[in-house]
């Protein structure tokens, strides 16, 4: 990540972090990696993905080393759900051999009171990785509101089942179809 200092430069003797930075998620030899997988299946480049693991690593360090519970971006949180489904991975050698802890997901049980919770956790997770790792990426750090309130209404679309056309196109067709149904009227009025 460009701009922030290494965390190995920072506290190089720090155990988690020295096993985090030597972790990767699964076996060595599969065919189909974790940053493969990940980036397969959120439809990011391997570039991306493996951007997205850096920010995961760093989101386990604040989330056993922080005071405060830690709340991870939506990508972050991709990351984390795909390996919570390497469950042998996860629970036999990632948390006891590279956290040294059990490294619970808590959805949100929904209500204001819990957005609030959440929004107060977010906020505290973005101070503490700018305290140990500089400045957060703001494309996988966005803001709360993206985070808590936006990013939450995304859907997964199977190619095979739908088109996802870009907003931007549709107003463009909107503005084209419009003009033409004006040209058509106008038309037939000078005709009339």
């Amino acid at each position: 990540m460009r701009g922030s200092p290494d965390p190995l430069d920072v506290f190089p003797d720090h155990p988690v972090w020295r096993a985090l930075s030597h972790y990767t998620v699964g076996p060595d030899d599969a065919a189909l990696s974790f940053a493969a997988r990940l980036g397969r299946e959120n439809g990011w480049s391997a570039d991306h993905a493996a951007r997205v693991i850096e920010e995961y690593r760093r989101f386990c360090f604040l989330a056993v080393t922080a005071p405060h519970p830690v709340t991870p971006s939506d990508a972050v949180d991709q990351a984390w759900h795909l390996h919570l489904t390497y469950t042998r991975d996860y629970w036999e050698r990632f948390c006891p051999e590279v956290l040294g802890r059990a490294l619970h997901h808590g959805p949100t049980a929904g209500g204001p009171v819990e957005q609030g919770r959440f929004f107060e956790h977010y906020a505290q997770t973005l101070r503490s990785y700018e305290a140990v790792f500089g400045p957060a990426p703001a494309d996988l750090w966005p803001d709360a509101q993206r985070r808590l309130i936006e990013d939450p209404r995304a859907r997964r679309v199977h190619p095979r089942d739908g088109i996802i056309v870009p907003r931007r196109f549709v107003r463009w067709s909107l503005r084209v179809a419009a003009g033409m149904v004006l040209g058509a009227v106008l038309l037939w009025w000078w005709r009339t």
